[in-house]
C-alpha cells in the first residue's frame, strides 16, 4: 500500500504519456444524448427471463446478463448482450470516434471509455431493474453441455440483479446461489471438460489487481474462482457459436491464434521435466496445464513458460471465402468477439454480421465496408491497452515498494536466464526481474529488493 502526496498517486502521467483522450468531442456527446431517447424498434419482449449480471465490484458498463437453467437432462442458456447497434449510427460522429478509440482503457483511478458514459454506463448498460434493448443469444444444450440449437435476435430484456464474482462464489460455497445461475455449477464444469477435450490452453496465473483503500493504492493477487471459469465458458461458447455462423456464411471477423509450434511445445516439455512434473507423452499441452495445481510454484513457472504457446493473436476478416487460419489455439476452435460491445469495438460489428446472417439478410453496405478496417483498428487498440495496463501495474509496484529497498521477500522463480530471472513475489504480489546466475526455475527462494524507482516505474530484486 502507498500513502503519498496526491500528485504522486495520480495516473495522469500515463494518460499524457500514451496520449489517451480526456473527453469526447461535443458532436459525439450530442449524438449520444440523442441516441438515448431512440425507440428500440420492433423487437421481442423477453423481459420475463430472469437474467442477472456478474461483473467486477462497482462496474457500471454491464455488457452481459445471463440465465442458466437445467431442462431435463440438458440446459437452456440465455445470454443477453448490450445492443450498441441501436445507439451508434454508421458513419456518424459517434461511430467515427469509437473506431478511433477501439476499446475502453482501464486505469486504477478511472477508465477511458469507448463510448460516452451516458450510453456505456446508462442507456445501453444492462443495469438491474430497468428494461434494456439487447441482443439475446439462446442456447439449447444437451446433457454434455453442447449446443443443439442456437438462436440470436434483438429483444427487450430486464436484469433482476447485479452481482460481483465474489458474491456469486460465496453463494455457491454457502449452497444458496441465485436461481438464475444455480445451474452454472453443473453446466460450467461440463464446458470446462469440453474445452480440455478440444485442446484449449488456459493459463491459470493469478490476476494482479490494483485497489484503492481510501489512503493509497495496494496490489492484490486474486486467484481465479470456479465462478470466474464457469462464467467465462458462457462467453466462449457464444463466441464459438458466432464464429460458426460467420464461417457458414463465409463473411465476418474472427479472433485467431495459430497453433503453437513444435519447438514451443518441446521447450515446455523440457521445463516440465526439469521441474519433475510428470507430463504423459500422449497428453496435449492444454490437458497438461489444466491438471496442474495453480497454487504451486512449479505450476506458476510452467504457466509462465506456456505463454510462448499463445503468440501471434490477431483478427482476420473475410467476405465470400474463408481465411486460411480460422481457429484460436487458446480456445481450440473458431472464435470471435461478440460479448463486450460496450468495451470493445469489434463486438458490435461481429454481432451485426450474426444478426444479418441468421435473419437471411445481406450485410448492409456500411458493414461490408467496415470489416476490412477492423484488424488494424483492433490491433492498435489492443497494443495500447496492454501497454497502459502494464505501465499502471509497474507504477503501483514501484510505489508500494518505494520504502522497502533492502528488505527480503519470499518469491517463486518463474522463468530463469543466465544472469536474470522473472520472479513472482507473494506479498505484496509483484512480478519483477531478479538478478542472479541460473536461479532455480519453479522453486521458492528468498530475494532482496535492490531497486524501486517510482519515477521510471522500475522494480528489481536480487537473490538474498
Amino acid at each position: 500500500m502507498i500513502r503519498t502526496g496526491r500528485a504522486e498517486v495520480s495516473f495522469d502521467n500515463l494518460r499524457t504519456e500514451f496520449s489517451l483522450p480526456s473527453a469526447f468531442p461535443a458532436d459525439v456527446l450530442a449524438e449520444a444524448e440523442e441516441a438515448v431517447s431512440r425507440p428500440p424498434g420492433d423487437r421481442e419482449d423477453l423481459t420475463s427471463i430472469p437474467l442477472v449480471t456478474i461483473d467486477p465490484p462497482g462496474a457500471k458498463d454491464l455488457d452481459q446478463a445471463l440465465c442458466v437453467t437445467q431442462e431435463g437432462d440438458g440446459f437452456v442458456v440465455h445470454y443477453a448482450i448490450a445492443d450498441l447497434g441501436l445507439f451508434v449510427t454508421p458513419g456518424g460522429a459517434l461511430d467515427t470516434e469509437v473506431r478511433r478509440r477501439g476499446q475502453t482503457i482501464y486505469l486504477p483511478d478511472g477508465n477511458v471509455p469507448l463510448h460516452p458514459t451516458t450510453l456505456s454506463e446508462g442507456a445501453a448498460s444492462l443495469l438491474p431493474n430497468v428494461t434494456r434493448p439487447a441482443v439475446l443469444w439462446t442456447f439449447t444444450c444437451d446433457a454434455r453441455g453442447l449446443p443443439t440449437n442456437v438462436q440470436v435476435r434483438r429483444a427487450l430484456v430486464r436484469s433482476r440483479a447485479q452481482f460481483d464474482y465474489a458474491e456469486v462464489q460465496a453463494s455457491f460455497d454457502a449452497g444458496n446461489p441465485h436461481p438464475s445461475v444455480a445451474a452454472l455449477a453443473s453446466f460450467g464444469p461440463l464446458r470446462r471438460a469440453y474445452a480440455v477435450t478440444r485442446g484449449a490452453i488456459e493459463l491459470q496465473l493469478p490476476e494482479q489487481e490494483i485497489e484503492h483503500d481510501g489512503s493509497g493504492w495496494k496490489l492484490v493477487a486474486r486467484p481465479r474462482a470456479d465462478v470466474d471459469s464457469w462464467n467465462a465458458e458462457i462467453s466462449l461458447m457464444t463466441g464459438m457459436a458466432a464464429a460458426e455462423i460467420m464461417l457458414s456464411a463465409k463473411v465476418g471477423v474472427l479472433r485467431t491464434l495459430p497453433n503453437p509450434d513444435a519447438e514451443a511445445v518441446k521447450a515446455l516439455r523440457k521445463s516440465a521435466a526439469a521441474l519433475h512434473v510428470k507430463w504423459p507423452a500422449s497428453q496435449t499441452p492444454g490437458a497438461f496445464l489444466a491438471g496442474l495445481d495453480p497454487t504451486t510454484p512449479e505450476a506458476l513457472a510452467l504457466f509462465t513458460d506456456a505463454t510462448r504457446l499463445l503468440r501471434g493473436a490477431g483478427y482476420v476478416t473475410f467476405n465470400g471465402s474463408t481465411p486460411d487460419l480460422t481457429t484460436h489455439a487458446g480456445v481450440a476452435a473458431p472464435y470471435t468477439h461478440v460479448t463486450a460491445p460496450l468495451r470493445r469495438l469489434v463486438d458490435r460489428f461481429a454481432t451485426e454480421v450474426c444478426l444479418a446472417v441468421t435473419a437471411g439478410d445481406p450485410l448492409p453496405t456500411w458493414l461490408s465496408e467496415a470489416l476490412p478496417e477492423l484488424p488494424s483498428l483492433m490491433g492498435s487498440s489492443d497494443s495500447l491497452a496492454s501497454k497502459v495496463d502494464r505501465a499502471a501495474t509497474d507504477q503501483v509496484e514501484a510505489w508500494v515498494l518505494a520504502d522497502r529497498v533492502g528488505q527480503e521477500f519470499d518469491a517463486a522463480v518463474l522463468r530463469s536466464g543466465d544472469n536474470e530471472a522473472e520472479v513472482f513475489v507473494t506479498e505484496p504480489p509483484v512480478l519483477a526481474k531478479c538478478t542472479g546466475k541460473r536461479l532455480p526455475e519453479g522453486e521458492r527462494i528468498t530475494v532482496r529488493l535492490a531497486e524501486a524507482d517510482a519515477a521510471n516505474r522500475k522494480v528489481r530484486f536480487e537473490r538474498a
